[in-house]
């Protein structure tokens, strides 16, 4: 099929046509291509309304998943015979190893353009547009690929997808405009088929404050199909909508007011009532007979050739300088003048609303310098005009038009991810449907790795009783992001919440598995640790777990800080002999000096708090003493070792002017420590003694000795694991 007779084809094929991002129209029925435009609307068109929450977010996700697009088109999605050339791998090979690389795309795609080689085409784009679908003027190039193929429903169907992903891009619009105007047949039902195209693009896009172009060239199309109650209906819609031309608009409808007869341009009842509203409220405006004028003769009688109405109003021009539709009769009548000015006195009611309307917001338009996606950043005041936008319109504006500026929002915006998260938790309450769709293309297109919003995702998905897709998107993330802890503590906490402890379990154990160092696996095992002992009430398991851990990570302080921990929280008293048994394994272990002197010390207080034999308390007090002195005489001497490297020699070997050397004072000797029967007693001008509590992160000081503190340990609720020591 050659290009030219395919034009009908166009309004066939697929049984779809876009109108707004959701509704798309149904299959064009009946002998050739004809339809009138009241089942267009009826059927196709869905308007921006209460009804329609979702306009115009409802855009389809891509079917392939983003992670896989890229290597599958790699690998040689290739139909041709032809294989790929050494060049063409090249270029395939700079996009598979780094995605993100937009320029790098779009050297890939500029070669296959030059190459006009369909099949690896297609495979660049399709797979290009799995990741950047608002690059508006790429769509057009694969369209123009297509078509420069004779494909002309193929480049049609490009023009739809892209058309579903960026509804509100005016230029594509306008570029769809002309190659439907390009294809379509010259009959009557070509031209109502392109009427159906310009009611798609001005119910998907008319609203946004820059579509001043597709109106106009709505309004000129309809002017030249001679249609004058048809531009005076787009201008009755055209004026209530703040756009960035509005009083553009305003004039040009007064001059097509002014230039046409008003029954002309009118709908018959709109046009009567008009008539009868000026006979009756304007003095001195008597009736006039249809067909006649004051001084035209008698009434019914045609003037000759050339002549309009009396011998002074002889049309003197020839009919082609004429405008199309002007009525060569120099001086309407009063009654003429009387039905305009009332029709144009009604339409500036709208039109000052209107401005109103757009000079609350002239500021912050005036304030977006790059409405449309690129991947370079935006500047800080783009975003802040963009946020402080979206706040005035959530407070003053209507639904419809928050959608549409979320939308346009989106565009500029789209690797923003606080942006998104603004635009779901908005529709949330408003439309679920829209909600997801919100999530689904961030997360799927534009956000593949950005976490935070993955995991509202989820929580979206739980709060709504979508188990299972909330399971899906926990899991995507971590294979999409491996290592991040907070999507495995996320995974874990759903299946606690919904009671699958097995599950739950499962993750926790492939976790403390797979864990890429000893730091993240002794991370997860005291989490797996306290679920097993708080959540499934498994305390020997717990105990497992920890001791596993601490065979694996034998330095960890924090992991027998847990398990002295787990022993002292059993029963309303703590197993004596147990804890203990948890404070000897910490001290025989390859813990720092430093950490031991800390263990010694706590064994000593629990000791005091709840032993039942003193003289196993006098015991541990002595080798306490013991380890005190030698810790403290070990440092002493590592200062000491640090000072005499670091001092600087003319201080070390300082002579008086006398030659003799300076001596430094005597030093003073520690008070000598307490007798081992005896505790040392209270320092009057200090706090009393704190009383003994196994809480990490706050040095065992609450008053409290058996409350479980999630915050201990240095465990609480931080999500990555802590780094090694």
């Amino acid at each position: 099929q050659t290009f030219q007779g395919n034009r009908c084809v166009l309004w066939k094929s697929q049984g779809k046509y876009l109108s707004t991002a959701k509704a798309t129209l149904s299959e064009a029925g009946g002998s050739g291509c004809r339809r009138n435009m009241a089942e267009e609307s009826a059927v196709g068109v869905t308007p921006i309304s209460n009804s329609n929450p979702t306009h115009p977010v409802a855009m389809e996700a891509p079917n392939m998943d983003l992670a896989l697009g890229t290597e599958m088109a790699y690998k040689g999605a290739n139909t041709d015979d032809e294989p790929d050339s050494p060049e063409l791998e090249k270029y395939w090979k700079v996009v598979k190893e780094n995605p993100q690389d937009f320029t790098g795309w779009t050297y890939l795609l500029q070669y296959v353009e030059h190459e006009n080689k369909l099949a690896q085409a297609r495979r660049a784009f399709d797979a290009f547009f799995m990741r950047y679908p608002y690059c508006y003027g790429y769509w057009k190039k694969y369209a123009d690929v297509e078509k420069k193929h004779s494909n002309v429903e193929q480049a049609q169907e490009v023009y739809e997808r892209g058309l579903k992903a960026i509804p509100l891009s005016v230029d594509l619009w306008i570029h769809y405009i002309n190659f439907a105007t390009e294809v379509q047949t010259a009959d009557e039902a070509g031209q109502e088929n392109l009427r159906s195209v310009y009611e798609s693009a001005v119910s998907a896009a008319g609203t946004e404050f820059r579509s001043d172009r597709l109106w106009d060239l709505y309004l000129a199309w309809e002017q030249e199909q001679g249609n004058l109650k048809n531009v005076t209906a787009i201008y009755n819609r055209l004026l209530s909508i703040p756009t960035q031309m509005y009083s553009h608009h305003f004039e040009k409808f007064k001059d097509h007011v002014n230039t046409h007869l008003p029954k002309d341009i009118l709908p018959l009842d709109e046009f009567l009532q008009l008539r009868t509203d000026v006979l009756a409220n304007t003095p001195g405006i008597e009736p006039e007979i249809p067909g006649a004028e004051p001084d035209d003769g008698p009434p019914g009688v045609v003037p000759p050739p050339g002549v309009t109405a009396s011998a002074d109003k002889i049309c003197t021009k020839p009919k082609s300088v004429l405008p199309p539709f002007v009525d060569c009769m120099s001086q309407p009548d009063a009654e003429t003048i009387a039905i305009r000015d009332k029709l144009i006195s009604t339409r500036r009611a709208i039109y000052s609303t209107t401005e109103a309307e757009v000079s609350k917001r002239w500021a912050y338009e005036e304030g977006i310098k790059r409405p449309y996606f690129h991947v370079k950043p935006l500047e800080r005041v783009q975003l802040k005009n963009w946020k402080e936008y979206l706040d005035f319109e959530m407070e003053h504006g209507t639904h419809e038009r928050m959608v549409v500026l979320f939308e346009r929002c989106m565009i500029a915006c789209a690797l923003y991810e606080d942006f998104w998260l603004k635009y779901a938790k908005y529709l949330e309450s408003h439309s679920v449907e829209g909600a997801r769709n919100v999530y689904r293309r961030a997360c799927t297109i534009h956000l593949p790795r950005k976490p935070n919003i993955h995991l509202n995702w989820a929580a979206f998905e739980e709060n709504q009783g979508n188990l299972d897709g909330a399971r899906d998107i926990l899991k995507t993330l971590e294979e999409a992001v491996p290592g991040l802890a907070m999507v495995t503590l996320r995974r874990v906490s759903l299946e606690r919440r919904t009671g699958n402890l097995v599950n739950a379990e499962r993750i926790f154990r492939e976790a403390v598995e797979n864990a890429k160092d000893t730091n993240s696996a002794s991370f997860f095992s005291v989490k797996l640790a306290r679920f097993l002992a708080k959540t499934k009430g498994d305390t020997e398991g717990a105990k497992t777990a920890l001791k596993e851990a601490i065979e694996k990570d034998k330095e960890n302080a924090k992991l027998y800080l847990q398990l002295l921990d787990l022993e002292f929280q059993q029963g309303v008293r703590p197993d004596e002999d147990r804890v203990l048994q948890c404070f000897d394994l910490a001290m025989a272990s390859q813990l720092s000096a430093d950490a031991k002197l800390t263990f010694s010390q706590r064994k000593v207080e629990f000791l005091e708090d709840f032993g039942s034999n003193v003289e196993r308390l006098m015991t541990v007090y002595e080798e306490h003493q013991k380890l005190v002195k030698t810790h403290s005489g070990g440092k002493k001497r590592a200062q000491e070792g640090a000072g005499d490297d670091s001092a600087p020699s003319e201080k070390k070997h300082k002579l008086e002017e006398n030659g003799t050397m300076s001596v430094p004072p005597p030093m003073t000797m520690p008070p000598p420590a307490p007798a081992p029967n005896s505790m040392p007693p209270p320092d009057p001008n200090t706090a009393p003694p704190p009383s003994y509590n196994y809480n990490w992160s706050t040095g065992y000081n609450q008053p409290s000795t058996n409350q479980y503190n999630y915050q201990q340990w240095g465990y609480g609720q931080q999500y990555y694991p802590p780094a090694s020591q």
